[in-house]
């Protein structure tokens, strides 16, 4: 499997793109494997604020129902509301219409704690 070369990922396989001042937030396509076809997606509103680490929503499938951990702190100042009618665009789409939240910082310095791209296969592979 092949992950996006631009995004910094998370152990618990949550991804992040620079979105000009924000960074976009979304689930891994192992993350999407592990759940199988998602049924829910319960996210956060915006202007909420999250903490690096802690859960913001849930997400929901035939399987199971998994945390969404912020991977850094900030401020929320978008969220993905397709999701709410259409949540198997995590599915089909988890790097693009499958967007979770936008995020703005509060602290620039956790996005370098994240994964690289080649650390997250890594991590992946020991799974």
């Amino acid at each position: 499997m092949t992950y996006p070369t631009d995004l910094r990922y998370t152990s618990d396989h949550e991804w992040l793109r620079a979105q000009g001042t924000s960074w976009r937030v979304g689930i891994t396509q192992f993350a999407v494997d592990q759940l199988g076809d998602i049924t829910l997606v319960d996210l956060p509103k915006e202007g909420d604020l999250v903490t690096k680490g802690q859960r913001f929503g849930t997400i929901e499938s035939v399987k199971s129902v998994s945390d969404l951990y912020a991977p850094v702190s900030g401020k929320v100042v978008a969220v993905n509301a397709a999701l709410k009618n259409t949540p198997e665009q995590v599915n089909t789409a988890p790097y693009a219409g499958g967007w979770m939240i936008d995020l703005e910082p509060t602290e620039a310095s956790e996005i370098e704690e994240l994964l690289t791209p080649d650390a997250y296969i890594k991590h992946v592979a020991a799974q």
